[in-house]
């Protein structure tokens, strides 16, 4: 994190890519008369995520299954809230859910249905991710977790030569290490760095906060099935761990898809913190879209296969990506820029792996090289 607060970027070309394209989504949402928002489609889907996650566990209190069917169950949470984070809290954090502030944060906080906080998320996701897309140190998106190896700049180990292997198990992990241990890590890493600003009140009552909702979070989940429910602990910590294991596939497996694949770039800030691009081209050059004609797998990632589109215009709910895919996509074909994609889901995985597999082996690079 030595880095944070000296990395800009600068158009040393001027390039009006950026302004064009701007100019060009405006007047789509004026002649249509839309809002940027979310509109009555996205609140359908937001109830039908949120009675994925919590239908099946009244189920599981009220009807006590078998250890089989409760596992399923268990199994569609962990579908229910990945869905939640994707396509709801996403918008929300970025202020695109609603017109309605109040909505907004309302909508935000269902990540806390993943036990999870949307206090470190902003910074993480929306400050240094959607800034810093795909920079060593900057981005932690693409920091090296436990065996995985996201950046070609960053130390090669030798069992990362198995990474595209063991890749998704880790996978399943990660929204478990989240919940218990990463929101308290990140609070008080981001008050060292100077990405959280806030005074100290202010962040006494975050951090209260945080641990309020876990211990409320972790309560009704694990102690209430059996303290009130009498479910056998076991079964219910089985069901919880497959659950989270199945959220942790799903997110991160959709967030890497985006940007570790073949194509996407992770430049390199000069030696003063500089990266001579235009911002708008570097996100371009470091997001991937994938499968923009499945309107099921849109509908369920919450847009997150039109990666391009929201990281250019992470204010836009993307419920409208589909729309202007064709203008972003169009004009930077006019500015003879590379827009990234992906035809299919499958496409995008395998394109993943091969990355995984080439990083698992690849040097480090010296630092004039800017190319993954």
């Amino acid at each position: 994190m030595k880095l944070k607060g000296k990395v800009k970027f600068v158009n040393k070309d001027k390039n009006l890519f950026f302004p064009t394209l701007r100019k060009r989504v405006d007047a789509y949402f004026s002649e249509n008369k839309l809002p940027k928002s979310g509109n009555s489609r996205l609140l359908i889907k937001s109830i039908v995520l949120i009675l994925l996650y919590v239908v099946p566990f009244a189920a599981l209190l009220t009807l006590t299954p078998g250890i089989g069917i409760s596992l399923m169950l268990w199994f569609v949470m962990g579908v229910g809230v990945a869905g939640i984070a994707m396509s709801v809290m996403h918008d929300a954090n970025h202020g695109a859910f609603s017109r309605s502030k109040t909505m907004n944060y309302l909508m935000a906080h269902s990540v806390n249905l993943l036990g999870a906080s949307a206090f470190n998320w902003k910074l993480q996701h929306n400050i240094l991710h959607h800034t810093y897309t795909n920079v060593v140190e900057m981005d932690e998106d693409i920091d090296d977790i436990v065996f995985l190896r996201f950046s070609p700049h960053t130390k090669v180990r030798f069992y990362h030569k198995l990474q595209w292997a063991y890749a998704l198990f880790f996978y399943g992990l990660l929204t478990l290490y989240w919940v218990l241990l990463k929101d308290f890590v990140q609070f008080f890493k981001y008050i060292r760095s100077g990405v959280n600003a806030n005074s100290k009140s202010e962040n006494a009552v975050a951090f209260s906060k945080i641990v309020a909702f876990k211990v409320l979070y972790f309560f009704s989940i694990l102690v209430a099935p059996t303290l009130v429910f009498g479910i056998p602990f076991w079964e219910v910590l089985v069901g919880f761990l497959l659950m989270h294991f199945v959220t942790g596939i799903i997110l991160s497996t959709v967030f890497q898809l985006a940007h570790t694949v073949e194509g996407t770039s992770h430049p390199l800030p000069s030696n003063t913190g500089v990266i001579e691009n235009d911002w708008a081209i570097h996100q371009l050059s470091t997001t991937a879209n994938f499968a923009r004609r499945s309107r099921l797998l849109s509908w369920y990632v919450g847009g997150l296969n039109f990666q391009i589109e929201h990281h250019l215009f992470p204010r836009i709910s993307h419920v409208h990506y589909p729309a202007i895919a064709e203008i972003v996509k169009q004009t930077a074909a006019e500015f003879n820029l590379t827009y990234i994609e992906s035809k299919t889901f499958m496409q995008a995985v395998r394109s993943h792996l091969n990355t995984l597999h080439r990083f698992g082996r690849l040097r480090l690079p010296n630092l004039n090289e800017v190319m993954a």
